[in-house]
């Protein structure tokens, strides 16, 4: 009787997600409304992140960068921000020219 139990257990496929899935899925329904998370809302932030080439700023003066980041929706990060901005020419930036990254990223840019 025991061989045979056995047989018929492993016979069977189980697939967790089948059942967990169904289960999150009304516990997050409860949730989220409960924590005021509006699923339009999130929609709509998908929709305003727009992606962007990062431009090459090697051997610019950290003003130009600045100003060429800016124009692409850009950041410039600068360990030490009291520096000669107009004198001061950019050796490395991270990430590299032609990566793509999201709106509003910084640009660790090195002098």
């Amino acid at each position: 009787m025991l061989k045979l139990s056995l047989t018929l257990c492993s016979d069977k496929i189980h697939q967790g997600g089948g059942v967990a899935a169904p289960v999150g899925g009304q516990i997050f329904s409860e949730i989220l409304p409960y924590l005021e998370v509006n699923k339009q809302i999130l929609e709509n932030e998908e929709e305003i992140i727009n992606q962007i080439q990062v431009p090459d700023i090697i051997g610019e003066t950290l003003e130009s960068a600045k100003k060429i980041l800016k124009e692409n929706n850009l950041e410039m990060y600068l360990e030490n921000e009291e520096v000669d901005m107009e004198n001061t020419y950019v050796k490395n930036q991270i990430p590299s020219s032609g990566i793509t990254v999201n709106e509003q990223s910084k640009v660790i840019v090195e002098y």
